[in-house]
């Protein structure tokens, strides 16, 4: 493998960086991070105020890629994120105009609020790195990084993501509040400027692409592979499941291992990592049961209860 060291050191860089913004949180944004290693993309569900479009923009800034944002309403239409093309007289040829979605880190903002025909205008950028619009395909830079977040306690005029939606977000993170040490330090932070105006890049695109290969040298053991395919074959027999983790959850799994360990100066996975990430990557691709939604069963629940069932191969219950 190339040198380890090196990648991590780049790593760490972009999360001490990230962490002048967002307080406290380093678990959070070492998962964040991870997803854009692992070539994923991340859904933050959370309540409005706790920091999810400072994080977008952040990790943005930090490796010195392009940012947009882009506001889902119920009125939005898939142009208004791949772009058009229009007829320009004076040459007599439509000019493509460029979405938002071209940019190398896109935040969609509140992403259950646009129809689902809008929703799935961006389901080719996010699984193969390009868009197509009037027959003509448009190839997206790298890296490429989607963060969609949402707010869980708002229901109204709201669409649920459908699963092929879900399923295209490699982890589901949370950032949830503060405690009250971190909050006096988010308030002193603030009282003369807010950190995201004077946060410079520590990376370039280039060196996180850089992480991206690296992070395909990671060695991951028979063993551990095997432990993320029987996590993801349980949740497809448990009883309040209706609907299990499709191999690409495997493979996701599999990836995010790779990135975490990279991130945490290792270049080889263990069952622990695949332990942290399980609830972030499994969790949102299961369709429980009406049963178990009725007894208030969440699949996150349903993830650490398997977590707890099933044995690592090769190491004694």
């Amino acid at each position: 493998m190339q040198d380890t060291k090196a990648y991590t050191l780049l790593a760490r860089r972009i999360i001490d960086n990230v962490a002048k913004v967002i307080v406290g949180k380093t678990g959070v944004i070492e998962q964040a991070l991870a997803t854009l290693i692992a070539q994923g993309h991340a859904l933050i569900e959370d309540v409005p105020g706790v920091g999810k479009t400072m994080l977008a923009k952040s990790i943005a800034t930090s490796i010195g890629c392009s940012f947009k944002r882009i506001q889902f309403t119920p009125d939005l239409l898939p142009s208004d994120v791949t772009g058009i093309s229009i007829y320009n007289q004076q040459t007599g040829e439509f000019q493509f105009r460029p979405g938002p979605v071209l940019a190398q880190v896109v935040l969609t903002d509140e992403i259950n609020r646009a129809t689902p025909k809008t929703q799935s205008a961006l389901l080719e950028a996010m699984e193969e790195r390009q868009v197509t619009v009037d027959g003509v395909t448009h190839y997206l830079q790298h890296p490429f990084l989607v963060i969609a977040t949402q707010n869980p306690i708002e229901y109204e005029g709201t669409f649920p993501l459908p699963e092929a939606q879900l399923d295209r977000f490699l982890m589901r993170i949370s950032l949830g509040y503060p405690d009250s040490d971190e909050e006096m330090s988010i308030i002193e932070r603030q009282e003369q400027v807010h950190p995201i105006e004077t946060l410079q890049a520590v990376a370039t695109p280039q060196e996180v692409v850089g992480l991206q290969e690296a992070a395909k040298s990671v060695y991951v053991d028979r063993l551990v592979r095997q432990y993320i395919v029987a996590l993801v074959e349980a949740t497809r027999q448990h009883r309040d499941v209706a609907l299990g983790a499709s191999p690409r959850a495997s493979l996701g799994l599999f990836r995010a291992a790779r990135a975490l360990a990279l991130v945490q100066d290792r270049d080889y996975a263990i069952p622990d990592d695949v332990k942290v990430l399980a609830p972030a990557v499994i969790a949102h691709r299961l369709i429980l049961s009406p049963s178990a939604r009725m007894r208030g069963i969440r699949s996150v629940d349903v993830v650490s209860n398997l977590l707890n069932e099933v044995a690592v191969p090769g190491v004694a219950r």
